[in-house]
């Protein structure tokens, strides 16, 4: 695979993790650059690490994983979703707000964005190319547009404060419906 094809792969699949990051740089929660770093750094692992995984698993795990996929990426996407607009209309504690650049909800967001990569590298395994080049240039991706996005999100925060935080959550279940329906009537 020549690396034009591998790049426009890795950007087709970053965009989620970049959506999620413009919605979670929204909340205000993710203001240091090390959380920043940290939460952009898990996306692209998550994503070279499942494209890596797919392609290692091939075609024996496919149709286990493909019946279930789409509602695991909606379920994390949407509870994470609504703890944001809860707390963007004031429901939730401050105290108790989840930096999603930590813990389960780093890990879950970084999951949930990633699924449509482990796709991939099936794919690829079907195809018998190879994943390294490839898993790496989806990794970059997936890190440079989730920094992008954090902190294009940050400034859209700021300006707007906490009613970003609600379009940030419906971003997260736009996003998880999309998975959703995608999979189930396209």
């Amino acid at each position: 695979m020549n690396f034009a094809t591998s790049l426009l792969i890795a950007i087709g699949l970053a965009m989620d993790a970049f959506a999620v990051s413009i919605g979670a740089g929204t909340g205000g929660l993710v203001k240091d650059l090390r959380s920043k770093l940290r939460l952009a750094f898990h996306f692209g692992l998550f994503q070279a690490g499942m494209a890596a995984l797919g392609w290692l698993a091939g075609s024996t795990i496919q149709r286990w994983i493909i019946s279930v996929d789409h509602w695991v990426a909606f379920g994390l996407l949407a509870y994470v979703g609504v703890n944001m607009i809860r707390s963007g209309l004031g429901k939730g504690d401050e105290d108790n707000r989840r930096n999603p650049s930590k813990g389960a909800t780093m890990v879950m967001l970084s999951f949930a964005t990633s699924i449509d990569a482990l796709a991939v590298g099936l794919s690829l395994a079907m195809l018998s190319l190879p994943i390294i080049a490839p898993a790496v240039i989806i990794g970059l991706v997936t890190f440079g547009l989730s920094i992008f996005g954090l902190l294009a999100g940050g400034k859209l925060g700021e300006k707007f404060g906490k009613r970003m935080e609600i379009v940030g959550g419906l971003i997260l279940i736009g996003i998880g419906l999309r998975v959703l329906i995608g999979d189930l009537f396209l």
